[in-house]
C-alpha cells in the first residue's frame, strides 16, 4: 500500500528534521487550547484499542487532555509477501485522521533525535502499552506525570514479555490488567489500579490479550483524571517484590508437544501458545495394510480439550482414536487430549473429523 519513499515521508528522523524539531504547532497541528498534552506509545493491534479509547475520551467536550503525538514501531516486512507494511497502532492512527508527522518510528525510544523532538512537544503524561522497546532514563525524564503503562497482568505477577501466554500456560483460573508507573526496572513501577477477570478454560491467548487491554483502556480512561492532578501517584502502590513471578519471552523451540505430559498440561500450552509460534506435534502415520509401511507426519495443534478419562484402553497405549468430533490422543498419568482442530504445513486449519477422513484407513500413533 505505502512505498518506501511514501513510509519515508511518514515516519522520518533525517537532518532536516534534527535541525527543525517537530513541535504541536507544526503545520498539521495546532493546539488551541490548554489541554495537557498527552504522548501514546504501542504497536500490535491490541494497542490500537487503547487509542481509541484515548481518540474518543479526548475528543469529548469536558475532556483535559489531547493526544499531541504517537510512538510506534517502524515499519516492518510482513505477512507472505513481505511487504513493507505500518505498526497497526500507526495504520489506525492515519486512518483516523492524525497527522503523520506526529507518528515517530525510532528503531530505539534511546534515539536522540527523537528525544529532541518530544522534548518539543512537552509532554505531561506518557502511555505505553504494548510498546516493544525499552524506555530509557532520558525518555522517562521528559513526561513531569510521568510514564503509564497498561500492563495484562495482576503485577507484580507475571512481569516481562509474555504475561499472558505464560499465565495461561500456568492454568491461571483468573489474572487482569494492571495501570502502573514506569521505572527503570523491568514492570516494576507502583500500581495505579488493577482489574480482575475470570480465565475462561476455553479462552486462548489473543482472545484473552485483546480481552485485558479492552478492560485495560477503560481502566486507563477512569483513572487519567487522578493521574493528571498528581493524586495517582500519591495513592499508587509499591509491588511486593516477594510476590514477584516472570514471564519470559516465547521461543519457538517451545512449541511441540510431548505426550507423555498430561492432558491438561498440553491444553494449557495450545492455549497459551495460539496465535504465536502455535503448537506442533509429530505422529506416526501407518498404512492400514502394511504395518511397515509409515511416515512422520507434523501437525499443528489449533484448538484441544481435556478428555473426560471415562474411557477404556483397549488398544496400543499410544494409538490415537477418533471420537465423536475429536481425536483423541493418550498423554501421561492416563489422560487424554481431545483435538479439535489441526493444520497440516502449508494447508488452511482443518476440523479433526475432515482430517480422520482424509487418512482413509490409516491409522494413527503418537511418538
Amino acid at each position: 500500500m505505502y512505498s518506501p519513499s511514501m513510509l519515508r515521508r511518514f515516519f522520518c528522523f533525517n537532518a532536516a528534521a534534527s535541525s527543525s524539531s517537530i513541535t504541536p504547532s507544526s503545520s498539521t497541528t495546532t493546539i488551541t487550547s490548554k489541554k495537557k498534552s498527552l504522548v501514546f506509545l504501542g504497536s500490535p493491534q491490541v494497542s490500537a484499542t487503547v487509542l481509541d479509547a484515548l481518540f474518543n475520551a479526548s475528543a469529548a467536550p469536558s475532556s483535559s487532555f489531547e493526544v499531541t503525538a504517537i510512538v510506534t514501531q517502524p515499519p516492518s516486512r510482513r505477512d507472505r509477501g513481505r511487504k513493507v507494511m505500518l505498526s497497526p497502532v500507526a495504520q489506525y492512527a492515519l486512518d483516523r485522521g492524525f497527522p503523520s508527522d506526529l507518528i515517530f518510528t525510532p528503531e530505539s525510544a534511546g534515539e536522540e533525535t527523537f528525544l529532541s523532538n518530544l522534548r518539543a512537544l512537552q509532554p505531561e503524561l506518557c502511555i505505553t502499552a504494548a510498546y516493544g522497546n525499552i524506555l530509557p532514563t532520558k525518555f522517562l525524564n521528559i513526561p513531569p506525570l510521568g510514564t503509564v503503562n497498561i500492563h495484562p497482568s495482576l503485577l507484580p505477577l507475571y512481569r516481562g514479555a509474555a504475561p499472558v501466554q505464560r499465565a495461561l500456560q500456568d492454568g491461571v483460573k483468573e489474572t487482569g490488567v494492571s495501570l502502573a508507573f514506569t521505572v527503570r526496572a523491568l514492570d516494576a513501577g507502583p500500581v495505579i489500579a488493577r482489574e480482575r477477570i475470570e480465565v475462561d478454560d476455553q479462552i486462548k491467548a489473543p482472545d484473552l490479550l485483546a480481552l485485558l487491554f479492552s478492560e485495560g483502556s477503560k481502566l486507563l480512561i477512569c483513572k487519567l483524571p487522578s493521574i493528571f492532578d498528581g493524586s495517582a501517584k500519591v495513592n499508587a502502590e509499591p509491588q511486593d517484590d516477594s510476590k514477584v513471578t516472570l514471564a519470559p519471552k516465547i521461543s519457538p523451540e517451545e512449541s511441540w508437544l510431548s505426550f507423555d505430559e498430561e492432558a491438561l498440561i498440553l491444553h494449557n500450552k495450545v492455549r497459551a501458545f495460539a496465535g504465536w509460534p502455535g503448537t506442533r506435534a509429530k505422529v506416526l502415520v501407518i498404512d492400514d495394510e502394511s504395518s511397515n509401511n509409515h511416515n512422520i507426519l507434523e501437525l499443528k495443534i489449533i484448538t484441544t480439550r481435556v478428555g473426560s478419562n471415562d474411557k477404556i484402553r483397549d488398544n496400543d497405549v499410544h494409538d490415537v482414536a477418533f471420537v465423536k468430533d475429536a481425536l483423541v490422543f493418550p498423554c501421561g498419568g492416563c489422560t487424554d487430549l481431545e483435538v479439535l482442530e489441526v493444520q497440516l504445513p502449508g494447508k488452511k486449519v482443518t476440523s479433526a473429523a475432515a482430517f480422520w477422513n482424509g487418512l482413509r484407513g490409516q491409522k494413527l500413533k503418537t511418538l
